[in-house]
């Protein structure tokens, strides 16, 4: 009977999640070809192939889909396990920032998977805008953040490239009026990038709601009197993507990077690392 290594169906777990290997080498703290090397070992063991290589990108054949079925739930199973018996001794806080407009729907996952095994730890969550959390994360006012950027910064990870979509109301016409009405916090980082390609585009506009409430926002936009834009799979649920054929300026990718302090190497917060690291990376 051959056994199967906890420690190799890890990687490819981790290469399904992160879509590649170089991105789950770096969620692993590996390299590039150790990874590659496990998966090639857990081929010859089975005696089948695994992953696709004939692309340029990363696909799983139908055995490798069928093995990364038992791979997630062995290693579920092992780390709960694990977390289960050693749990207890871990107690305390860890602050989490996250932007307000990608809270929904990973976070709520996050902290109830995390909950699940450390219910000891109290997790402190701060929604607020990028740049604040920033700021915040430099005078060690936040453990861990997520951010939403064009690029990332010294000691970031970057999780996940997304499209940026112009949203409005469903079956609206706000984005087809011209000046082409906008909505807006005064500190999100959408605003100035909006601006940009409205202004490249020579596609005049107006900024009818100015407001740090993001109620008030949605409301506008719901409403049909003006549009947004969100990050792919952050659409609130009031609004859609609007198909507008290039009637609007593309917009650039937006990177989900995570910066995590250096001082405090805790299981805990290795392990809210890792959940948020799995559930960014999906899409």
């Amino acid at each position: 009977m051959r056994n199967l290594d906890l420690g190799t169906l890890r990687s490819l777990v981790a290469v399904a999640d992160a879509g590649g290997v170089t991105r789950a080498a770096g969620f692993l703290h590996l390299t590039q070809s150790a990874v590659s090397m496990q998966l090639k070992r857990l081929e010859e063991l089975l005696d089948v192939q695994l992953l696709d290589r004939s692309g340029r990108g990363i696909a799983f054949t139908a055995s490798g889909d069928q093995l990364l079925g038992y791979a997630r739930r062995m290693v579920a199973l092992n780390d709960e396990a694990v977390l289960r018996l050693t749990a207890q001794e871990y107690a305390g806080t860890l602050r989490l920032g996250v932007p307000h407009d990608i809270v929904y729907p990973a976070i709520p996952q996050v902290l109830k998977q995390f909950n699940a095994v450390f219910p000891a730890i109290r997790i402190l969550l701060e929604s607020s805008h990028t740049n604040t959390l920033k700021e915040m994360f430099a005078k060690g006012e936040c453990d861990v953040i997520l951010t939403t950027e064009t690029s990332v910064g010294n000691g970031g990870v970057t999780l996940a490239e997304r499209p940026l979509h112009w949203i409005g109301a469903p079956g609206g016409a706000a984005w087809r009026q011209r000046p082409v009405s906008i909505a807006y916090g005064r500190m999100c980082t959408f605003r100035p990038l909006v601006v940009a390609a409205l202004d490249a585009a020579n596609i005049p506009w107006q900024m009818i709601m100015e407001s740090d409430n993001d109620s008030a926002i949605h409301a506008t936009v719901s409403a049909d009197l003006a549009v947004h834009t969100a990050i792919e799979g952050t659409e609130p649920q009031q609004m859609e993507r609007i198909d507008h054929g290039g009637a609007l300026p593309e917009l650039p990718v937006q990177l989900i990077n995570l910066y995590r302090t250096e001082g405090k190497n805790s299981v805990p917060l290795q392990e809210l690392v890792t959940l948020l690291s799995a559930k960014m990376a999906k899409r």
